[in-house]
C-alpha cells in the first residue's frame, strides 16, 4: 500500500503574518520545513500554491500536504570523530559544532551515528536504527562531550544515571547583556517556540526545568557564563 501525504488544515484567524511563519507557529513543522513544503509546491492559500513571503488575510483557508518520512539506511562514513575516551561499555566524544547528532529529514549523512558506526563495531541497539548508542543529544551548532553507549547494559545505566542527575551537564555560554545576579538560578516551563520550531523557549505548557547560570568573565556588553542543567 503507497503511504499517503499528511494533510493539515489551517483557518486564518488574524492577518499580517507570512505564510512559513504562520504555518510553522501552528503546526508541528519547523519554519525551515515549511519553507521546504511551500518550495515543493505542497502549500496552499485558497486553493492555490503559496508564496512563503505572502502575507495572508484574515479567514483564509491554507492546506499544508506533508509527505510521508522516507525510509533512512545509515551507513558508517569515514568522518574525523576526537575521541577522548572509550572502554568496553561507553566512547566519549567531542563533537564538533555544526555536526547533527543522528540522521533525520534533511540529514540523511554526515552525522555523528554516521562517524560513529565506521569507528565503533558495537554500539548499543538501544536508540533503534537511527540512534544507535545515542544517550543524550546536544544541538547541531553546540559542540561538547557526548557519551554513547557501547552496550545495551550501558546504555540502560547511563540513561538511569541521567533521569537521577547522578551525571551532570556543564556549557560554556556567551550571553548578550548581565545577569541581575550571580549565581542565578532559573526554573521555568521549557518547551518547543512558538516561533521557531526548532528552538526551545519558556512557554506556558512545557516542561519544568531548572537551569543554573554563574558568571565567569563580565565584559563590557556581554558575559562569559557557566550554565548548569538542574
Amino acid at each position: 500500500m503507497v503511504a499517503k501525504d499528511r494533510v493539515e488544515i489551517l483557518l486564518v484567524e488574524r492577518g499580517g503574518d507570512r505564510l512559513d511563519t504562520y504555518v510553522a507557529r501552528n503546526s508541528d513543522l519547523s519554519r525551515t520545513r515549511v519553507q521546504a513544503l511551500v518550495k515543493d509546491g505542497r502549500v496552499f492559500v485558497n486553493g492555490h500554491v503559496g508564496r512563503k513571503s505572502e502575507r495572508l488575510e484574515a479567514g483564509q483557508c491554507i492546506e499544508v500536504r506533508v509527505p510521508p518520512p522516507q525510509l533512512l539506511t545509515v551507513e558508517p562514513e569515514a568522518i574525523p570523530l576526537n575521541i577522548v575516551f572509550e572502554d568496553r561499555s561507553l566512547v566519549v566524544v567531542n563533537k564538533e559544532a555544526g555536526m547533527v547528532t543522528h540522521p533525520g529529514p534533511g540529514h540523511a549523512g554526515g552525522t555523528l551515528v554516521n562517524a560513529l558506526l565506521a569507528h565503533v563495531k558495537d554500539l548499543s541497539g538501544i536508540g533503534g536504527k537511527l540512534r544507535p548508542g545515542i544517550v543524550h543529544r546536544l544541538d547541531r551548532f553546540t559542540s561538547g562531550l557526548m557519551v554513547v553507549a557501547k552496550s545495551d547494559e550501558a546504555h540502560q545505566a547511563l540513561s538511569e544515571a541521567l533521569r537521577q542527575r547522578e551525571i551532570k551537564r556543564l556549557y560554556l555560554s556567551a550571553s548578550w547583556g548581565h545577569l541581575s545576579e550571580s549565581p542565578l538560578d532559573v526554573e521555568a516551563p521549557v518547551g518547543r517556540s512558538k516561533m521557531d520550531r526548532q528552538r526551545m523557549a519558556v512557554v506556558e505548557n512545557g516542561r519544568f526545568a531548572t537551569t543554573h547560570f554563574r558568571v565567569l568573565e563580565r565584559w563590557l556588553g556581554a558575559e562569559l557564563l557557566e550554565v548548569a542543567l538542574g
